[in-house]
């Protein structure tokens, strides 16, 4: 095909209905409130609430919200009100920079997990002097910084302040970080973005979700962080939107109980297609898109919609704050407030092959970056050309010394690896599914579309050969051959993926039009995966755990509730959506719409989190 893409017969007639913009209702009757009114409303809750005519009014914002303009617009609004920045309290830049060196660490891209707390970057005694004054200074008077609210309990005040949470998602960070910004009090906007991303991830995001944690119960409003820009807002941008902290929590709750979707983004590459610029409807003249991260609530956004418009707020504020519902018992006992599972898309097609590349067994990224499972991974294959390959395992006459002497000669620029020499190459087809467990060297070949399903900890990609680019910003991509080396599996050869990896799929029944087949993925990754071929409708059920799903065939579907939990949920072709551990029960089913004469649908859950239950006519999923 090299490249060219049959539209119809996918299902789908080009920009067909992929939803960019997905939305999460707000509770009925909730309305957002924007710019002055907002502050406004707040100041005036605030004096309510106080016992004395200095109500106080603390702004916790997520490191990463600009500070600068966020004081500005509380000014412009309360203008008899004293503005205070809580980070005077802040320890120095370079006190903060030794505490944290050694989870930094000297590499570019890989530190070790931090586990400080937001109070741990303050100085203690300043802190106190801040509460004294504010108490003692007999005025309104707002409080603004990442930390704001540690110092409620040394106000004396009376009541409690009003507390609000200006947040903010992380991939709006990066791209202020791509565009400039440095990290939270560090002089590094011109650093390389790759450090900076690693200060967040490692340490400033991990203490800062640690503090909002500990805010969700007790705060008075949320504000949506991403709308305050840097730069003066265009006349059409509306002011950020800000919504109680009651409405915030029911919409958590309310959310953690049915079908929903997380904002995706899309980001070029080195190796990018044009696969999505055409299916999804993206802009034509970016010059490729590599990625599509449609299923990282870590990273994603929620957009909240209700009278007002929407509130953008990242969609790990879910995860932490409804874990049970969303995940289920048995998976949140096993992971804690996180997200397992990871679904992206790999677009290569009129595009190159991704680096050739391994990712750590367990046992290594626990003890060496603090991680407590790994980046076990699969592809498939939503659409390959014709010459499409997958690059995965090792041949069987490979000796591990020779290829890390070529991995390092191509590494140094002295010769090209010569990847066929020592890697396996199998034919790409759409609906293939490869599985990649963790220490199996692999990638995608060029013009293959691939929905990666993953494990979440997503970046801990180690390159052995990135055949001799560079990055988008003219500066060669890391190349972390010793942490390979550390994690090949060098027994993986090409009987070992004939035997574990390839032609895994697996019927589990048949019955009134519904085929459901195993898919994968290796016994030693935690994740199952089911595809459900249906002309009509399939029957699912959570059984206690959350299912996330694609629709890997056909236009549009949609998800309903047989007993009416939830209203129906329309899902276009190649949209990744979540069902809630809590749902239970649903059906998806063709709507009137829907063109197609069949569909396809791959489903991944948790392997022995499934509660199982016999009243129903499903069968018991497989627990490897």
């Amino acid at each position: 095909m090299n490249g060219a893409i049959d539209h119809m017969s996918q299902g789908y007639t080009g920009q067909g209905g992929y939803d960019t913009q997905p939305t999460v209702a707000l509770p009925e009757g909730e309305r957002i409130l924007r710019g002055a009114e907002a502050w406004r409303s707040l100041a005036h809750q605030a004096v309510e609430s106080a016992e004395s005519d200095a109500p106080v009014l603390l702004v916790d914002a997520y490191p990463g919200v600009h500070l600068p303009t966020l004081i500005g617009e509380i000014s412009a609004a309360l203008p008899d009100w004293t503005i205070r920045n809580g980070e005077d309290a802040a320890l120095p830049s370079h006190r903060i920079d030794e505490m944290i060196a050694a989870n930094l660490t000297d590499d570019r891209v890989f530190g070790v997990m931090s586990h400080a707390r937001v109070s741990d970057f303050y100085d203690h005694e300043r802190m106190a002097d801040l509460a004294r004054d504010v108490s003692g200074a007999g005025r309104p008077t707002v409080v603004v910084g990442w930390g704001a609210a540690i110092i409620a309990p040394l106000l004396a005040t009376g009541r409690d302040p009003v507390v609000v949470l200006v947040d903010m998602a992380r991939w709006e960070i990066q791209q202020r970080q791509r565009a400039g910004a440095g990290n939270w009090r560090a002089d590094n906007g011109s650093e390389d973005t790759l450090r900076k991303y690693k200060r967040g991830f490692f340490v400033e995001w991990r203490a800062a979700d640690r503090h909002k944690m500990d805010l969700f119960e007790r705060i008075d409003a949320v504000i949506d962080g991403n709308a305050i820009a840097p730069s003066a807002p265009s006349p059409d941008r509306l002011p950020a939107g800000m919504i109680s902290g009651a409405a915030f929590r029911q919409a958590m709750a309310d959310a953690a109980r049915r079908p929903f979707r997380v904002v995706p983004f899309f980001d070029p590459g080195v190796w990018g297609g044009q696969w999505m610029k055409s299916v999804i409807g993206l802009d034509p003249s970016a010059p490729n898109y590599a990625w599509c991260f449609d299923c990282v609530p870590e990273e994603n956004s929620l957009l909240l919609e209700g009278e007002g418009g929407v509130i953008e707020l990242p969609a790990l504020d879910l995860v932490l704050t409804r874990p049970a519902e969303l995940l289920g018992e048995r998976t949140f006992a096993r992971f804690g407030a996180e997200f397992p599972i990871r679904f992206d898309f790999l677009d290569t097609m009129e595009g190159g092959n991704l680096s050739l590349q391994v990712h750590p067994l367990t046992d290594y990224i626990q003890r060496t970056f603090g991680m407590h499972y790994t980046q076990d991974e699969s592809y498939y294959m939503l659409d390959a050309g014709e010459d499409a390959v997958v690059y995965l395992g090792l041949r069987d006459d490979v000796e591990p010394a020779r290829m890390m002497e070529d991995l390092r000669r191509a590494t140094s620029g002295e010769a090209p690896f010569d990847a066929a020499r020592y890697v396996n190459t199998y034919p790409a087809r759409k609906h293939d599914h490869f599985s990649i467990p963790a220490g199996t060297v692999h990638c995608s070949g060029a013009d293959s579309m691939v929905l990666e399903i993953s494990a979440t900890p997503y970046i801990f990609t180690f390159k052995l050969w990135d055949w001799g680019r560079v990055g988008l910003d003219g500066v060669p991509r890391p190349v972390h051959l010793d942490h390979g080396e550390a994690n090949i599996q060098w027994n993986r050869d090409s009987r070992w993926v004939a035997d574990h990896l390839l032609d895994q799929v697996e019927v589990v029944s048949e019955a009134d039009g519904v085929t459901e087949e195993r898919t994968g993925l290796h016994e030693l990754e935690f994740i199952e995966t089911r595809r459900h071929w249906f002309t009509d409708r399939a029957v699912h059920d959570t059984r206690g755990t959350v299912n996330v799903l694609n629709l890997v065939e056909g236009d549009e579907v949609r998800v309903v509730s047989p007993s009416g939990d939830f209203a129906p949920f329309v899902v276009h072709y190649a949209e990744t959506f979540i069902v809630p551990a809590a749902v239970g029960s649903y059906v998806i089913e063709k709507t009137d719409r829907s063109r197609s004469a069949r569909f396809a649908t791959i489903k991944a859950y948790v392997r022995g989190t499934f509660v199982e239950d016999r009243s129903t006519a499903q069968p018991t999923p497989r627990h490897n």
